[in-house]
């Protein structure tokens, strides 16, 4: 299915690693212009670069997106080089463990500013060039934000203020004809969930356990079925789709995971 991404462009945060590094791919297969934005531009080239070698077109831009001023740089960014934006993908973040009880107040007002803050700052200096476009917002939320975790207050929290923005950005951005929604991954094999595994003291022995209560298939999700769904609601064949947390997990929400 053509997807009508060709020569759209779309802004891909943490889109060098990871679930951001997949939409940055499949966006680019389906001929959408990607703008990479984060932290390091060695990923960030590198990712270019792949998109570039298959045959899109891509750029990327280096931003701390935890500071206010880099989220308007990306912004700048995009309409200096493109100039205009056709969709936002929300995608940075990390699970960085801020726990009620391990953590402090500096730590949870530090861990919203790098998982929950650049959302609402890019959204806020996109929205101009959104509205010229009629363009849409992706965000990518986490199943931590319905089913708890533990240890991780901060995170929770933030993920839990990406699905509330996007219904209430939805309503909001009804009268412009942008479009809204999250997808939720829940287990997703990435860089960072192996770093996270190989930490843990068995990680054979917890991955095979965490394995087996997913219900679809007894497999984690891979970052290329949440890139797959990301470009179907970024695309206008979810023209009439907006204000949706679309759950892309095998199941593992809301199915009850007894299931053998």
């Amino acid at each position: 299915m053509d997807l009508g991404l060709k020569d759209k462009v779309f802004i891909v945060t943490g889109g060098a690693k990871g679930i951001g590094e997949a939409i940055s791919k499949v966006v680019g297969a389906e001929g959408g212009i990607v703008v990479i934005a984060g932290r390091s531009a060695e990923d960030n080239d590198k990712a270019v670069a792949a998109i570039i070698a298959a045959g899109g077109k891509a750029a990327g831009v280096t931003a701390e997106l935890g500071e206010v001023a880099d989220c308007k740089k990306v912004i700048d960014f995009t309409i200096k080089q493109y100039g205009r934006i056709d969709g936002l993908v929300n995608n940075a973040g990390v699970n960085d463990g801020c726990g009620l009880e391990s953590g402090s107040p500096e730590k949870f007002m530090a861990s919203l500013q790098k998982n929950l803050s650049h959302y609402y700052n890019l959204a806020h200096y996109a929205l101009p060039h959104l509205k010229a476009t009629k363009g849409t917002i992706l965000n990518i939320g986490s199943k931590v934000a319905d089913t708890g975790q533990g240890n991780t207050s901060g995170y929770a929290a933030s993920k839990g203020g990406i699905n509330a923005l996007t219904r209430e950005w939805a309503v909001e951005l009804l009268p412009y004809g942008i479009r809204v929604n999250t997808v939720i991954p829940a287990e997703v094999w990435t860089p960072l969930y192996e770093t996270w595994i190989n930490s843990l003291p068995n990680p054979e022995e917890k991955l095979a356990s965490i394995v087996s209560k997913i219900p679809l298939g007894k497999r984690m999700t891979t970052s290329t079925e949440i890139a797959n769904m990301t470009a179907v609601l970024l695309s206008n064949v979810s023209s009439h789709t907006t204000g949706q947390i679309v759950y892309v997990d095998g199941g593992y929400t809301h199915l009850d995971r007894s299931i053998s």
